[in-house]
């Protein structure tokens, strides 16, 4: 229910923007203010789960949920949803965490374990792929306000049925909670993804700018020297001391920047140019999720056991970086075909290796003890990722749009709209094809061996 929110809100947000009647600077704060919130959490909400138990904090974490859209549902304003929004990812957080908590406990098994997971990480896809097609059919045939309202109802049956099929297991009173470390590290997120996001209208030079992105090293460096020197730690800094976990983190981040940034761009691009309605949006993407999804199940896995990690990642990244090259050549008269269509395909194959093969890689050799808090972490990186992608790219689509007229007068507001997203995938393939390169020179891990 969680990831399913995240799909289904992107194809609501054109129509979220037109009736709260959100500027184009603030726009991507509706999907990013849950990203972050779930980003900065997700640490917090493991150890929540081992103190008082997982089954619990999972009904306090769906309930939370359903409490939240509900308000999100009923906004009247941009500050009212982007606020309930935020508290969805943080509660999104807990539910998250939960599960996985569940999952790890109620299977002890390393091979049963795997098993489930390999469901649990297909069960997020295809939630995603519903997600789209449930978001594109209550925005056009209800309205978008229905796909918050949408979370109430399914939060009700997993409240119902989650004391009746889910083991009550024990809370352990030794976990220590670590709340002033979440509090830097989602602080610090705050910080940096609203320098990026706040640089579209205020620009790069602006004393608030340079003094949140001052607050995001404060903060972020805070977080690191307290994870070093305190028992309550949430992330050990020998998870991500190692240079082949560390890397591959930072791979799950640009993997979140990638798509993201595609998917907020494409979403204006098919809607309000391209005047597709949602529900013909939605069916637009589905291309990447079926893409990803077989990218996962049928490539990444043999790739895996066959191909050292730093090639496979590296490999992955840049044809996620391939994935946003068609987008280059976007205009007001495009059509889906050829260039939407094989954007979507190849960042979705890109996607669907690189996610399990950076997820793979950080959490190789982890210490039992390390593993909730290398599994959170992960999460983590992915979801600030997603944030840091939705803010940076939308913030260079607004300046390219707002500086086209003053070199083209004649040029109309979609031309300019379009050279705004076109110079974002611009960007946003530079940027992900950089950072293969330090992937591809610290990932020193080897490649896993075949299962007999």
């Amino acid at each position: 229910m969680a990831i399913l929110d995240t799909a289904v809100m992107f194809v609501a947000l054109p129509a979220v923007q037109q009736g709260l009647h959100l500027p184009v600077t603030t726009r991507e704060w509706v999907v990013t203010a849950y990203t972050l919130a779930l980003a900065g959490l997700l640490l917090l909400g493991g150890r929540l789960a081992d103190r008082f138990g997982a089954r619990r904090t999972l009904i306090i974490g769906v309930a939370g949920f359903a409490l939240a859209s509900a308000i999100g549902g009923a906004s009247a304003d941009g500050a009212m949803i982007i606020a309930a929004r935020a508290v969805q990812g943080a509660f999104g957080a807990l539910l998250i965490s939960s599960t996985k908590s569940l999952l790890v406990r109620v299977y002890a098994d390393e091979d049963e374990r795997a098993k489930v997971m390999g469901v649990f990480t297909a069960t997020l896809t295809a939630g995603a792929a519903i997600g789209l097609v449930l978001g594109g059919v209550l925005t056009s045939e209800l309205s978008w306000r229905w796909c918050l309202y949408v979370n109430v109802a399914l939060s009700l049956a997993a409240l119902v049925g989650a004391p009746r099929v889910l083991p009550d297991l024990p809370g352990r009173a030794e976990v220590r909670i670590g709340v002033g470390s979440a509090v830097l590290a989602s602080a610090g997120m705050a910080a940096l993804v609203y320098a990026l996001g706040g640089a579209s209208s205020l620009g790069w030079g602006s004393a608030r700018i340079a003094g949140s992105l001052a607050a995001a090293v404060v903060l972020l460096s805070a977080f690191a020297v307290r994870q070093a020197g305190h028992a309550d730690r949430l992330l050990p800094l020998r998870v991500v001391a190692d240079r082949s976990r560390g890397w591959a983190m930072a791979g799950l981040i640009v993997n979140g920047l990638s798509t993201f940034g595609m998917f907020l761009i494409l979403t204006y691009q098919l809607q309000s140019v391209m005047r597709f309605p949602a529900l013909r949006t939605a069916l637009a993407l589905i291309p990447f999720a079926l893409a990803a999804a077989l990218g996962s199940a049928l490539l990444a896995r043999p790739l895996m056991v066959r191909v050292p990690p730093r090639w496979l990642l590296t490999g992955s990244i840049v044809v996620e970086a391939a994935g946003l090259v068609p987008l280059i050549w976007l205009t007001p008269h495009s059509r889906y075909l050829p260039l939407v269509l094989l954007a979507t395909i190849t960042e979705g194959v890109g996607t669907g290796v690189a996610g399990p093969a950076a997820l793979n890689t950080a959490l190789a050799g982890v210490l039992p003890s390390d593993a909730g808090a290398a599994g959170a972490g992960t999460s983590a990186a992915s979801q600030l990722g997603s944030s840091i992608g939705a803010a940076l790219l939308n913030t260079i689509a607004v300046a390219a749009t707002a500086s086209y007229p003053a070199g083209h007068l004649t040029a109309g507001i979609v031309t300019a709209t379009v050279h705004g997203f076109t110079v974002a995938m611009l960007w946003g393939a530079i940027i992900t094809a950089a950072a293969a390169l330090p992937i591809a020179i610290f990932v020193n891990a080897r490649t896993p061996s075949r299962p007999r």
